[in-house]
């Protein structure tokens, strides 16, 4: 029997292994109301939704505590066609669409029509023909649903991504016996002006009694659309509000929700003073598939430690790659005053910057290799350095005594330095990809996602090890992280990058909502508070 809720999940838990994804995490979404679901990239969103929709993810690996009701009867949900049957539906952040198929094709795929001929009135029902008139016809009114005029008969391939979005829309409408749809970043890709006819179009839903689950970070468009709000924060369920009773501000403080008491303490930060360019990056545009950059201005000083923050696919991890010359990139880039050509990594190292990628097993490191042969490997062969004698051989003797040297000044855990670096765990990993960067002298360092993997301890001795080569070294740093926290343990400013763009640059203490209302995409007010 029917109730209050169209879908409650109740006390969901999830464990990977020892790691808890989400803890007691309690969701409840009403007929026809659209209910956003709101966190970091971490905090649970897509794990959940993942436990909603039966993906073999979460069954392949012990599956998880809790309940899910839909429409007052509780079930389990073992596949997405099983989810499908029960009415639930999904428009993708990343789209399912064929693009050989035209658009009545996909969005009447595994639910065509047919129709007889002669063969099949003699020979059964699977030799049925299609019914392209009648598929044709239920695409035209989803389509016309969502507002859109293109012609239904279209290819998908080479659609503008704003239609394909609709088109994705259009197809879980056609579905009958839907009660409700998640809607996973719709606005993502969409210009402005999509974007207000996507909010228009999920209202038209939810008048028609289907309840929307709208995963978003653009606050803006939660308080426009939304009846409910939802925040997970660190796998847990942080608040639940109407929107009637928030604001954009509490909104995105309860995302971060960790303020100063959180933060890892780092022994010997000091303050940076100096007020000299190291890096100078005007209107820097970098093709990276995922993360592109958009037209970024930034100047970062010479001595400091500036991270670089924001959410997901929003192009933070985009500026590092761009300047290295790793990705396609244009702009103009000055390295302490000296012009730096793009799109050429070796250039780049010769002009003193070095970068600990983040990507340290697939990138970063040589797993079957030793430690020393990893941390001499870059600067053999940009600065032909750990070569000795007249045929400029390996040298093992200034390897061993470099790599044993970094060792001690980077608390390197391990039996050696030809101890193989695939042996080590991931917070010594790390520090093996720092002690290359180093063996390059640089002037400048880039370090991309430094804690990724890595226990908290280990945590502590990393970002404690970039602060001392900052402080002694006098080293400028750029810090391009997800953790939030560990940015504002060890930065003198905190650029956030959202869409492409810097979005504004904050002082580490500056309030949870004013990093909240940054990552959103919303102008924080005062702009540049650093």
């Amino acid at each position: 029997m029917a109730g209050e809720y169209i879908l409650e999940m109740n006390d969901i838990t999830k464990e990977y292994g020892s790691n808890a994804v989400l803890k007691n995490v309690t969701l409840k979404i009403r007929p026809g109301e659209i209910h956003a679901l709101l966190g970091e990239n971490g905090a649970g969103k897509s794990t959940l939704m993942n436990v909603l929709f039966g993906m073999p993810v979460i069954h392949s690996t012990g599956g998880f505590k809790g309940e899910v009701i839909v429409d007052g009867e509780k079930v389990k949900i073992m596949s997405p066609m099983d989810a499908m049957t029960k009415g639930i539906g999904m428009v993708h952040q990343e789209f399912m669409l064929i693009p050989g198929f035209t658009i009545t094709e996909n969005i009447k795929l595994n639910r065509e029509i047919s129709k007889p001929w002669a063969v099949s009135r003699v020979l059964g029902k699977e030799l049925e023909i299609l019914d392209m008139p009648a598929m044709a016809s239920d695409a035209r009114k989803a389509l016309d649903s969502v507002g859109i005029g293109i012609d239904e008969y279209a290819l998908v391939g080479g659609l503008p991504v704003g239609y394909m979005q609709f088109v994705e829309i259009a197809r879980e409408i056609d579905k009958s016996g839907m009660k409700l749809l998640v809607f996973d970043e719709p606005t993502a890709v969409l210009t402005e002006s999509e974007a207000q006819q996507l909010i228009k179009v999920m209202k038209d839903i939810a008048s028609r009694g289907i309840a929307i689950i709208f995963i978003t970070h653009r606050l803006d468009e939660v308080m426009d659309a939304c009846d409910n709000i939802t925040i997970l924060r660190d796998g847990q369920l942080a608040a639940t509000r109407k929107k009637s009773e928030t604001s954009v501000e509490e909104l995105a403080a309860l995302m971060i929700g960790r303020g100063e008491d959180s933060m890892i303490q780092i022994q010997g930060k000091v303050k940076h003073e100096s007020d000299a360019i190291a890096l100078k990056v005007r209107d820097l545009w970098v093709d990276m598939p995922g993360e592109a950059v958009k037209g970024i201005d930034l100047d970062v000083r010479e001595g400091e430690i500036i991270g670089i923050g924001g959410l997901a696919g929003q192009g933070k991890i985009g500026l590092p790659n761009g300047v290295m010359g790793l990705y396609p990139a244009e702009g103009e880039v000055e390295l302490f005053g000296q012009k730096l050509p793009l799109n050429n990594p070796k250039a780049a190292l010769n002009a003193g910057l070095a970068m600990v990628s983040e990507d340290r097993r697939g990138v970063g490191l040589l797993l079957d290799q030793s430690i020393e042969d990893n941390i001499a490997f870059n600067a053999m062969q940009v600065h032909n350095d750990f070569l000795g004698g007249f045929l400029k051989l390996k040298s093992a003797r200034s390897i061993r005594a470099y790599a044993n040297e970094m060792i001690r000044e980077l608390d390197i855990r391990c039996t050696s330095a030809a101890q193989l670096t695939g042996q080590l765990s991931g917070g010594n990993q790390q520090k093996v990809c720092i002690a290359r960067a180093l063996a390059l002298k640089p002037k400048f360092l880039f370090v991309s996602e430094p804690t990724r993997g890595i226990d908290i301890g280990a945590k502590q001795l990393v970002l404690e090890t970039l602060v001392r080569l900052n402080r002694e070294q006098k080293l400028t740093i750029v810090i391009v992280s997800s953790e939030l926290q560990e940015l504002r343990s060890i930065c003198d400013r905190i650029a956030i990058v959202s869409e492409g763009r810097i979005n504004c640059i904050l002082r580490p203490d500056s309030s949870d909502a004013s990093f909240g209302l940054a990552m959103s995409g919303a102008k924080v007010n005062g702009g540049d508070l650093a």
